[in-house]
């Protein structure tokens, strides 16, 4: 009697995918380790070069180099209104590219589970014949001791961002836990220790909002890390489960609130599937339905993502944003001059039969030099400082707050209200500012 036996079932040809794309020949592993080194770099030397740095106690914010006051505080609302633009802008076109590649919780979390794995394999190599619960306690203790230097490192670095370095260095010589900065820099210690040892990724699905913000600014153009291919010839290796930080299977959905969007599943997918000859099956892509990133059919602006008009928009914003915050910096006077009229009393009758009249005035030296405010009168006859030389010189980083009399000679035929200027010029920089000011009268009987 013959038996009819199943035919086997026969594995469709895997396709090659885009066998033209040049760009997933990169290791994205590798690519994001060169990032997040750069990016510590960055981290660390922001505060010591004062490219961007908000000193409480001296009431500054340095950014790019630009000393601002907190009499500026438009132009530092606008210039961290601007970083985080950008931010968005990011999101919206890439996605979360900020959360695989540049965001430091992100980056030191990854360090510290690779120093534990580090550690861990030294402690088994040099320590092999000691029991395991003994070997246990030794890498649980050697990964806390270096998690509690990098701690107070990193929480050295991160309260230089809004404490003079130097004189954070001090405090934390001489472990003081009593001035605000000291105290600051043991609590984020503390946090920063509890954070790397014991949360780590899990303050990006706990914590962080930005994954939840993500799915409200990204849309059919965004950047993403896809499954792509039909699921009966993936070779179920799992290897892209194994390698995700965050224990997700892209093969699911793209826009799982876990997913950073990493690209460490497509180097693990390209690992397995070049061993068939073909390509991988993860890849990044515009959209879930869209290119992949690097294809060559794209224009050269689809490829950098303006992939519609709001896209190109989000960049004219962006240019605009930029270009009138570079100018408003430019613009800037490195010395600072206000005056005022203080109107506490309107006028006196001096004993020289000269009629004087009060103002308030600032100045501050926002530059690296010493400079000197030169003030003159201009549109009022006769007008004089009563001072004893209208000159002030100024140290970099002072300031001088004061009140001066301006005096004219009392006259039955001046009139009550006098319009006029006063000019106020700054050297070493030559810049002058001229207020439109009102001198007032005795009332005509």
């Amino acid at each position: 009697m013959l038996v009819d036996t199943p035919k086997p079932k026969v594995r469709k040809k895997l396709p090659v995918v885009n066998k033209d794309f040049q760009l997933e020949k990169f290791n994205w592993h590798r690519v994001r380790r060169i990032i997040h080194v750069l990016c510590f770099l960055i981290f660390v030397a922001l505060p010591f070069f004062n490219v961007m740095r908000f000193d409480i106690p001296r009431q500054r914010f340095y950014i790019f180099g630009n000393e601002l006051w907190i009499n500026e505080f438009a132009i530092i609302f606008f210039s961290l209104l601007f970083l985080m633009f950008v931010i968005a802008a990011i999101s919206i076109m890439y996605g979360r590219v900020y959360c695989g590649y540049l965001c430091p919780q992100m980056i030191f979390s990854e360090a510290s589970i690779n120093l534990e794995e580090r550690v861990k394999t030294f402690v088994s190599k040099y320590f092999a014949k000691r029991s395991m619960a003994v070997r246990a306690w030794i890498q649980r203790i050697a990964v806390y001791a270096v998690l509690g230097v990098g701690s107070v490192f990193l929480a050295f670095v991160f309260i230089s961002y809004f404490v003079e370095p130097r004189d954070l260095l001090g405090r934390l010589l001489s472990l003081d836990i009593v001035t605000a900065g000291g105290f600051a820099g043991a609590v984020v210690t503390l946090i920063t220790f509890a954070d790397f040892a014991f949360l780590r990724q899990t303050f990006c699905t706990t914590v962080c909002p930005y994954g939840y913000l993500q799915g409200i600014l990204g849309d059919d153009h965004t950047l993403v890390v896809q499954y792509r291919d039909p699921e009966e010839i993936c070779v179920e290796c799992k290897k892209c489960i194994r390698v995700c930080h965050m224990g997700i299977d892209i093969r699911k959905s793209p826009y799982q609130i876990e997913c950073i969007h990493c690209g460490e599943c497509v180097d693990a997918c390209k690992l397995i599937m070049g061993k068939f000859g073909k390509d991988t099956l993860i890849h990044y892509a515009w959209g879930e339905k869209g290119e992949l990133l690097g294809d060559k059919k794209m224009k050269w602006y689809q490829r950098i993502g303006v992939r519609d008009v709001k896209r190109l928009a989000v960049f004219a914003i962006i240019l605009i944003y930029g270009t009138s915050l570079a100018v408003a910096l430019s613009l800037r006077h490195s010395v600072l001059v206000q005056i005022a009229p203080n109107r506490a009393t309107l006028y006196r009758i001096g004993d020289d039969n000269r009629v004087y009249n009060t103002f308030r005035m600032t100045l501050a030296n926002r530059g690296k030099q010493e400079a000197t405010v030169k003030l003159s009168i201009d549109g009022l006859p006769d007008a004089r400082f009563a001072l004893d030389a209208p000159e002030f010189k100024l140290a970099s980083g002072e300031e001088l707050k004061r009140e001066f009399e301006i005096s004219v000679p009392k006259s039955d035929a001046g009139i009550e209200v006098n319009h006029f200027r006063i000019k106020a010029v700054a050297t070493p920089d030559s810049t002058e500012d001229v207020f439109e000011e009102t001198f007032i009268m005795p009332v005509r009987r």
